[in-house]
């Protein structure tokens, strides 16, 4: 009865976005991703909770940043609010020139795929998975999206290859091949904002070699957001920004941030000493 009146409690609460009444579709410019300007942005989840504050920050298309800093620095909350998971409680994020809480939701989250730590996998076979965000996929396009994200070789391996049905969040495969087959969903998506949070973190040095590759391979041609802790994902990025306490300390490239000596290079000497861990909360 209890865990009853917690899921009527869940549904009937109110939306923490709405979309306004009427809201056009967002419009990019080209495919090969799109110019996403945050303004001055913060935000709170409580009144006593500040998570963001005052980040002025602009991912150019095509262009790959990672984000660095330590845990709750609000490297994931800046992320969720490109496809307005919420919205900010003082200034805008805008997408092409476009507020993003003027568009349509519907149009605004067709632009951003999103490749979490920790896979989130349906039971159902593996090729509905990998066409999960688009529907209309040819098993030629899943295949091929296999084939980039360095899965296919595996997934041939199994009894029932691509047919093969997927157990509560596919617990029948290691992490290395959950999340190759989260970058292979991607990859079949196709869309032109590319959110990456943590994906590597979790896996052995030796998977992280193939799921490297694939993520290079899918950045390409995209606007991409990367969450990252391990300094092997972070090298490759174009800039990189580094968040503590909410604020945005730093912002270059991985060599002028070392240069520098500052946040940046302490959090990247933890890791030299200590590879295996994470930087100090």
């Amino acid at each position: 009865r209890q865990s009853l009146d917690r899921a009527i409690e869940v549904i009937d609460m109110e939306p923490r976005v709405r979309e306004k009444r009427g809201a056009p579709a967002l419009v990019l410019r080209n495919r090969n991703g799109a110019k996403i300007e945050f303004d001055k942005v913060s935000f709170a989840y409580d009144a006593d909770r500040p998570a963001l504050r005052d980040i002025d920050l602009t991912i150019g298309v095509g262009e790959t940043l990672a984000l660095a800093g330590p845990t709750g620095a609000g490297k994931s909350t800046l992320a969720g609010l490109i496809p307005r998971f919420f919205d900010p409680q003082a200034g805008e994020v805008r997408i092409d020139g476009q507020p993003a809480a003027e568009v349509s939701l519907s149009s605004l989250r067709a632009q951003v795929s999103i490749v979490l730590q920790e896979p989130f996998l349906l039971p159902l076979s593996i090729a509905e998975n990998i066409a999960f965000g688009r529907p209309d996929a040819s098993f030629e396009d899943v295949v091929a999206a296999a084939k980039s994200a360095n899965a296919d070789e595996f997934i041939r391996r199994l009894p029932d290859g691509y047919e093969t049905v997927l157990g509560e969040r596919g617990a029948q495969l290691s992490g290395g091949q959950r999340q190759r087959i989260s970058l292979a969903r991607a990859i079949t998506r196709d869309a032109p904002i590319l959110i990456l949070d943590e994906p590597t973190s979790a896996i052995d040095p030796e998977t992280e070699e193939m799921i490297l590759g694939a993520l290079s391979r899918l950045r390409k041609g995209r606007t991409t957001l990367v969450i990252a802790h391990r300094l092997s994902t972070i090298e490759t990025a174009d800039r990189v920004g580094f968040l503590e306490g909410g604020r945005l300390l730093e912002l270059g490239t991985h060599a002028e941030l070392l240069s520098r000596k500052g946040r940046f290079a302490q959090f990247a000497g933890y890791q030299l000493r200590d590879p295996a861990s994470r930087p100090p909360r």
